[in-house]
């Protein structure tokens, strides 16, 4: 007689029932699922330009990415923000009205000095770059600048802090 459903014949190991050579859902023995384990969290990513264009390209391209991303237009929100929490990257525009980069770098290192902070701006030259890395800047990057760029120096802040995925 056949019986039209598949049986659970033993495995290589003699387990049955969804277990197959000492794993049980994708786990190993001893392991807990996935779910139960615990998470590692993603790297959060502040953003700071005055201009709406730079955030809306920015945040849904870092969320693709697997970033945990918060997106501001006006310096005192995402200073308001920074004070309840920290973040591990913060890439901020240098010219601002109301509370430039260089002064919003400074209270977010004041506040969490192992943040790693990216500088975007139009307004590039040597000297603001040099004051940029003076008050602990980790990258500097002109506008227009491409994605990538920014992509790669979250990265290399992952690396070096020891951060992520």
């Amino acid at each position: 007689m056949t019986n039209d459903t598949p049986s659970q014949a033993p495995d290589q190991t003699g387990a049955q029932n969804g277990t197959q050579n000492g794993t049980q859902n994708g786990t190993q023995a001893g392991e807990a699922p996935a779910a139960e384990n615990a998470v590692k969290a993603r790297t959060s990513i502040l953003v700071l330009d005055d201009e709406p264009i730079v955030c809306k390209r920015l945040k849904p391209f870092f969320q693709k990415e697997g970033y945990e991303v918060e997106a501001f237009t006006a310096p005192a929100e995402a200073l308001e923000r920074v004070t309840q929490r920290s973040f591990d990257v913060v890439i901020t525009d240098l010219k601002m009205e109301g509370l430039d980069g260089l002064a919003f770098l400074g209270k977010v290192k004041v506040l969490h000095p192992d943040t790693g902070v990216i500088v975007i701006t139009g307004f590039a030259t040597m000297e603001t770059a040099r004051e940029s890395f003076r008050k602990g800047v980790f990258d500097f990057v002109a506008k227009p600048f491409k994605l990538a760029e920014i992509l790669d120096g979250v990265r290399r802040i992952e690396k070096e802090k020891g951060l992520g995925r």
